[in-house]
């Protein structure tokens, strides 16, 4: 098999596309270190893959918390493969985020002007920590002359969609970091790119948009649908792979054809 002796970190791997990637990762023979936050999901993808015939173990930790990334890391011990899926997908128009005060000029309290909540916590999982889980496992990798690093991005990173202006800025950094990691690590034989997917029919995008928003987004693809999260997965794994030896700091778009209209 295609990964056989290799292993395996997928972030957000407890549903969507990154439990289908660690699927896939196990089938090819990787042993699978499966993180999340729901110890619950968590422990059905690694049945799933245990009775597929694959190996893996959950692993929990928040990604906002840099602590719980530190013990993670301890956890995991090396990897030759990192995929940093997991995200937080706020929504709402850049107007809404001043919804404390109802506008500028209508608070005296500078503290107040700005709800930094969701805004702080989608860079610290979105940004962060893909940053600092990919300083800590690439010195190992580096040491061995081989790794994969696959950063999950979005179409929305190269496209203005109004609704995201966080979601958007924080997966545009994430694909400049590729671009830097692959300046910085190839070189010494790890390989880094990005998965850019379009409209997906995952839990968290049906519980942020509903099924008909989510219907309405697939439908501007040039292929008219949602992608299925193992179509998504499958481009992850392509990307692990010896079949993707050529390719690094590149950015696949998986959208259906959006971003080429």
């Amino acid at each position: 098999m295609e990964l056989s002796g290799k292993t395996a970190l997928v972030t957000g791997g407890t549903g969507g596309i990154g439990s289908e990637t660690a699927k896939l990762l196990a089938a090819a023979g990787a042993q699978v270190v499966v993180t999340g936050r729901d110890a619950e999901r968590g422990a059905a993808v690694v049945k799933a893959i245990s009775e597929n015939g694959g190996s893996a173990r959950f692993v929990a930790a928040d990604l906002t918390d840099p602590r719980s990334l530190r013990a993670l890391t301890e956890a995991a011990g090396a990897v030759d493969i990192l995929v940093n899926n997991a995200a937080q997908f706020p929504m709402g128009p850049t107007i809404a985020q001043d919804a404390k005060s109802g506008g500028a000029g209508a608070a005296s309290d500078e503290a107040e002007l700005f709800d930094t909540t969701s805004f702080d916590a989608a860079f610290a999982a979105n940004v962060r920590a893909p940053y600092q889980l990919t300083a800590a496992f690439a010195p190992a990798m580096v040491a061995k002359g081989f790794g994969g690093i696959v950063n999950v991005s979005t179409m929305a990173a190269r496209i203005g969609m109004p609704g995201m202006p966080v979601y958007s800025a924080t997966k545009a950094a994430l694909e400049s970091l590729t671009r830097t990691w692959a300046a910085e690590l190839s070189p010494h034989g790890i390989r880094v790119n990005t998965v850019a997917p379009g409209p997906t029919r995952t839990d968290m995008v049906l519980a942020t948009v509903g099924e008909q928003g989510a219907a309405q987004f697939g439908a501007t693809t040039l292929l008219g649908r949602l992608a299925s999260p193992r179509e998504i997965a499958e481009v992850i794994l392509f990307l692990t792979t010896d079949r993707a030896a050529y390719l690094t700091g590149a950015t696949i778009a998986a959208d259906g054809g959006r971003t080429a209209i």
